[in-house]
């Protein structure tokens, strides 16, 4: 039986009726202290463009399964839907887009003042190669940075172990037992004004 063909832009997600999981992967001097907390410290740059990602699988196509320097320790934030909805509302592509902006020097003019920023970038199977769907990444700066850290934050999980177990079980040769460990994603309703590009 032949796998449903997902849409192209679709936000998938760990979600429930009031929360959404987004993961980000950090040095352990940061992750650490932010999920025994449950909360970001003081060094998270709050004024900084903070990148999160509704994807388990593009986070560690992103970090590589928390090997790579810097980004040793993978967190599950879960936020609140209002939080993420928000964002999603007030954002703007990261790119151009001809038949979506008027012309490109509104988009830029656009984008300054956004406080989030939309990107769709291929999605990864298991092995961590391309889909031909795509994965929100969603940028968060200004207003939008400061509320995710310290309004919008519900829970802040280390999930770097489940990261590592699953590559041991695929590097195995285990797919079964690897897939049977990555999160439950499924659809997430796309907020109104949320920025689509107009193709693939």
């Amino acid at each position: 039986m032949t796998a449903p063909t997902l849409p192209t832009h679709q936000i998938r997600a760990l979600h429930t009726d009031t929360t959404v999981t987004v993961y980000q992967a950090y040095p352990p001097s940061l992750g650490l202290p932010a999920a025994r907390d449950g909360r970001f410290p003081p060094a998270w740059k709050r004024d900084r463009m903070t990148w999160i990602k509704p994807s388990f699988l593009w986070m560690m196509y992103r970090c590589g399964w928390a090997t790579k320097e810097g980004q040793e320790t993978v967190l599950a934030v879960e936020i609140t839907r209002e939080g993420f909805d928000w964002a999603l509302s007030h954002a703007e592509l990261s790119h151009y887009e001809r038949g979506v902006h008027p012309d490109r020097a509104t988009w830029q003019r656009d984008l300054r003042r956004a406080p989030a920023r939309v990107q769709w970038d291929p999605e990864r199977d298991l092995h961590l190669n391309r889909l031909p769907h795509r994965s929100l990444q969603l940028g968060l700066s200004g207003e939008a940075a400061r509320r995710y850290a310290d309004e919008w934050t519900v829970q802040i999980r280390d999930v770097t172990p489940l990261a590592r177990e699953t590559h041991d079980l695929l590097r195995a040769g285990n797919e079964a037992a690897a897939t049977r460990l990555l999160p439950e994603e499924s659809p997430y309703p796309t907020p109104p004004g949320t920025p689509l590009p107009d193709g693939p």
